[in-house]
Order: structure tokens, then sequence, then C-alpha cells
């Protein structure tokens, strides 16, 4: 094909290629190439705003894991469908940020000083009750953010936080509703029930019947197609053995490991704001005048107290807590370095407003010995080495696959076993054959159809396999007489199941004309009674209690009301609705309280759900 194309280059199909391609770009415009040069960076945008492709690979991987964090060991990536995985992580990514222009467009705000106080008072970077910094780094370098990144994330959660509970928070409802739903919902039902038992064994099913149900369900009764497949398998953990660490390796990791350990500064701060109440002439006049009556003698905390515009800090005397280089803003950061423990900065401005600074305290990093980390250290090293020749050693396994006609030689050439599966189908099976990628290479046309061997899988980060099918057992139809007792056994249970159902019927319409009185209709078993069942009723099966919840109210005290529910079993339940009983004590203040907060809050929910909808509509967005 390809040696036609170069011999033809010069001739009339070369001609009519470029004759095409020109009529395209006429037809389409060079903006077409244009923009899609353009966009092969993104995902989407919306409203103009891009999401890009990393973005994108981002959030695909953070669904990853967090559904392997709450599923834990019995998670198996593999299992994912990755279109689907990358549709839904779109669609999330797309919501945000039209949530976000929507803050955006309200004139939500979250200040940069709140922010700081968010991190610095969040648990999880904290140790021992106090800030930590390298915790801090820790935690986030797990979400695989940067400091920066990481504030901007949060600070987008905080608004589309203060989005939603603005809408969400709005929801209110009247007196009037509270005192419906309160009836609704404290309303009882008396009632009873009689069960007519679904009896398998006092049907008969000929083996005529049998037959004709064969003939007309062939498609069930196969046998599953099945593989069973050869395959070789690579462990990351088997190159350990082939590497070493080199001490000076070791120990310019451990002047690296080391070097990332800073001083932790505890700082405390006064802080007057610039804004609408005071301007920057105003504001720093008055941190002058606090810094004055420092300089006097007064104690910082209680001033911190009486004075700082930082609520958070303000009622623990103006202190931060613990820090390390990196948290806060540069201006701040270089006041707070210059100072020695106990002094005071002059007022330092910031964006948030002007600071007095001061050290409160000072930690200094605690370094550990070589030896203890000695064994990190070789593990980290030997780690990198292992990472990059598993990579290597992959890509040969691969390439020797894909020359090969069978797994025998690539085998051979990296020392590996040729292993040999159980049989098993398209739904999978143990070990090997419940990874999702086993199976669609498996059952692919080029391995189960061509015989070829598949392209590298990898079942986990440690672990590599390539495979071929080694035995393909197609699917045949089962003779009757292997099949013909689950037919009879289905055939039983399904006839006594609608035995049952038409003579519950038969006798509800009996029941409702009168024709039969209710202590008749007992079949040898006698009618269950509930008195007083509220929507929560223990002892009763939903599906009944959703029935009876149901029903119509009874016209009268004599005049009960009827239904019948099939259960799961096959067993057909009559139900008899005696009475309905309504609620009419008078609901306490808490109980008022109570209801409204949730009917005020299913309201607000339902705003918000209605606002996305909204922005969804009328945003523009384009999917590449």
């Amino acid at each position: 094909m390809l040696q036609n194309i170069r011999d033809n280059s010069q001739g009339w199909i070369a001609k009519t290629i470029i004759g095409v391609i020109i009529a395209l770009l006429a037809l389409t415009g060079f903006d077409a190439i244009f923009n899609a040069t353009s966009n092969s960076q993104n995902a989407a945008k919306v409203n103009g705003e891009e999401i890009s492709l990393d973005q994108l690979s981002e959030a695909v991987n953070l669904q990853r894991r967090q559904l392997q964090q709450q599923l834990g060991k019995d998670f198996d990536a593999s299992l994912l469908d990755e279109k689907l995985l990358r549709e839904a992580a779109l669609k999330g990514l797309i919501e945000r940020k039209l949530l976000l222009q929507g803050a955006q467009e309200a004139d939500f705000s979250f200040s940069q000083s709140a922010l700081d106080q968010l991190i610095l008072q969040t648990p999880e970077f904290q140790v021992d009750g106090k800030f930590n910094a390298d915790r801090f780094d820790q935690v986030i370098r797990q979400m695989n953010y940067n400091r920066l990144q990481f504030r901007q994330m949060l600070e987008q959660e905080m608004l589309i936080g203060q989005l939603r509970a603005g809408l969400a928070g709005s929801g209110f409802v009247t007196a009037a509703e509270v005192e419906a739903f309160a009836r609704l919902e404290k309303q009882t039902r008396d009632f009873a029930t009689l069960a007519l038992k679904a009896d398998p064994a006092a049907v008969s099913v000929s083996d005529d019947d049998i037959k004709a149900y064969y003939d007309g369900h062939v498609d069930q009764f196969m046998s599953p197609e099945q593989v069973v497949i050869e395959y070789v398998e690579l462990k990351k953990a088997a190159f350990f053995s082939q590497v070493e660490a080199k001490e000076e390796d070791l120990q310019a990791q451990y002047q690296k490991e080391i070097s990332n350990l800073a001083e932790q500064r505890q700082a405390g701060h006064i802080l007057v704001e610039v804004n609408d109440k005071l301007n920057e002439e105003q504001a720093k006049a008055k941190i002058e005048q606090v810094k004055q009556r420092l300089d006097k003698g007064e104690d910082f905390a209680a001033l911190a107290k009486e004075f700082s515009d930082d609520s958070g800090s303000a009622a623990n005397g103006g202190d931060l807590g613990f820090a390390g280089p990196g948290v806060y803003e540069p201006a701040f950061e270089e006041a707070l370095y210059a100072l020695k423990e106990g002094e005071v900065s002059a007022p330092v401005r910031t964006q948030y407003g002007w600071h007095l600074i001061k050290l409160l305290g000072v930690q200094a990093p605690e370094v550990p010995s070589f030896d203890s980390l000695k064994p990190k250290l070789e593990h980290d090293i030997k780690a990198q080495q292992v990472e990059q020749r598993f990579v290597e050693v992959s890509k040969e396994l691969e390439d020797a696959a894909f020359e090969a006609s069978d797994l025998a030689q690539p085998a051979q050439e990296l020392n590996l076993e040729v292993k040999t599966s159980e049989p098993f189908g398209r739904e999978g099976g143990e070990g090997l054959a419940a990874n999702r990628q086993v199976l669609q290479a498996a059952f692919s046309p080029e391995v189960l159809e061509d015989g070829a061997n598949s392209s590298a899988i990898e079942l986990d980060p440690d672990t590599v396999v390539v495979l071929r099918v080694k035995e393909h057992k197609k699917p045949e139809q089962l003779a009757l007489d292997k099949v013909s007792d689950s037919i009879r056994q289905h055939l039983m249970t399904e006839k006594a199941s609608e035995d049952a159902k038409a003579k519950g019927e038969a006798l509800i319409a009996s029941l409702r004309d009168g024709k039969t009185p209710v202590e008749q209709a007992k079949d040898g078993q006698s009618w269950q009674v509930v008195e007083a069942a509220t929507r929560s009723q223990e002892g009763v099966e939903p599906v009944l209690l959703q029935a009876v919840f149901r029903m119509p109210k009874p016209a009268a005290a004599d005049k009960p009301e009827f239904t019948g529910v099939k259960l799961g079993n096959g067993d057909y339940v009559v139900i008899r609705l005696n009475g309905v009983s309504q609620a009419e004590a008078k609901l306490s203040d808490e109980e008022k309280a109570m209801y409204s907060r949730f009917l005020a809050s299913r309201s607000g929910q339902q705003d918000f759900a209605s606002y996305r909808r909204q922005l969804q509509e009328k945003a523009e967005i384009e999917r590449f």
C-alpha cells in the first residue's frame, strides 16, 4: 500500500488527493485547521474559558485515587471504564467552571488572610495541635499540588461553597407547609395482610411445556464462550536484587533530604485592614498608634484582642502558630524572619492591610542522622533505578512479543516463565481473569481471531503481562436433557407465582364487591394485623409499607380498602387498609424547628440544583 502511494505520488492519484484537500480548504476554511491546532491542548471551553487536557488528566487521576481510597485493597483500577471516567471528570470540571463563573459574577470573594487562617487551622496540616509546614507540604504533595496550586484550588472551593450556601441557605417554608408535612409524617395506618403462598409443588409442568420453553429461548441454553491463555509476567520486585545504592548516592540523597528541613517560626500579628471604613492613611495612622502603645510597654496579646481585624487570630492574642518559609505573603515573611525572638516589627503593608508582627518563638528543625535514614534512602535510590529498568524491560518484552509468533522466544530472552490460565469467559474469572484489561485483550479480534500476542498490559504499577490465546472454546447449544431440570423448576416457580397472583386478585375483587366477607377470606391462615403503623414501621417489608401508604383512605370504618402486592419470592399478599389516623397534636417548638430546617434545606438544595441547570442551559460549552 505504502509503496503504491510512493510510486504514484507524481501521477494522477497525487493530483486527485491534492485537489480534494484544496476543495476541503475552500469549503471549511483555514480557520478550522487553526482552531483545531489551537485547541489541541484543551479538553473544553466554557463561556470562552479553557479547560486544559492537563486539568482533565489530573481530574481523572483524582477520581481514580478517591476510588482507591474508598475501596482499599479490593480496588482494581482495570475494572474502570476509562471513557466513562473521563466523561465524568470532564462533566465535573465543566460544572466547577460554571459555578466559579457564577460566584465571580455574583461578586463572592474569599480573602487571602481568611485563606491563611483556614490553612493554619486545618487539623490535617498540624502536628501536636500546631501548624507544621512539612506536614502541609507532605499532604498537598500527595494530592499532586504545590503551595500556589493548593491555595488556588482551596480559594475556588471556598467560593463555590459560598455560592452553594448562599442559594441553598436561602430556602424557606411557611408555617402551613411545616404543619402539612408534619401531619403526613406523623400519619399512622391500621392494616392487615393475608399472604397467598406460591407453591411450586402444587403445580405440574409437562414435557411439552419444557420443550416449548427450550425452543423459544435457545439463546439462554448455550455453553459459555471461554478461552485459555498463555502469559508471561514481569514483576518490578524482581529487579531490586539487580541494582545497588552507592555510598556517594546515599550521602547525596541524605543531604537533599535534610536540606528540605526548615526552621519553624511562631508569629503573632495585629492587623488593621484597609477597607471602606479606613483608607490607607487612616489604617496606617491607627497601626502606628498601636505601635506607640507597644513601645510604652503594653501587652501585645491584649492589644491584638482589642485592635486586630483578623478575627481568627485576635482571640488568641494574635498568635498564628508555627509555620515555615513559603506560607505567608513575601513582605510578611521577610519582616518575620528579620526579627529576633520577642521583637515586634515596624508596620508592614501587605494586600490585607497594615500589620505589626511579633516573633513569639523559634523551632529549629530536628535533623535525623544518616544511619536512621539509610534504609529509606537505600530503598528510594534503588526504587528509582528499578523504575527505569522496569520500564526498559517492559518495552523489550512488548517489542519481543510483537515480533514473535508465540511467547516462548520472549520468555527465553528475558528469563521469564510461560504460564497457563484456567478457562474463563467474557465475564471474567479469578486471579488474572478478573482484570478488565486482560479480558479486553484476550477477547480482542487481534488476539482471539488472528492469534497474535497482546501488547504489554499493566495489571498494577508493579506488574506487566503479555498474553496470547492458547485455546478458544466457542459457545455450543446445550442438549435439552442437560437443562430440562432447571427449566422445569423455573416454570413451576413461575406458574405457582402466577396462580397465587390470580387467586389473590380474584379474592380482592370479591372482597371489594362484598361477595366474600373479610373473616372468610383466610385460606387456611389468619390476617396479620398491624395497628398505628408509621412510614418507617419496623417488622414490615418495605414493599408492603409503601403500598399501604399509597392506598386511599377508606370511605368509612366498615368499608376497608384492598390492594395486592407480589413479593420477590412469588407469594402474593392481599392488603386490607382499615383506617388512617391523622395526628392532630400541636407541634412543639423543637419539632417545628426540626421540620422547618429539613424542608428549608430540601427547598434550598432544589433551588441550587435549578441554578446549576440554568447555568448549563445558558452556557456556551465546547468539547474537543
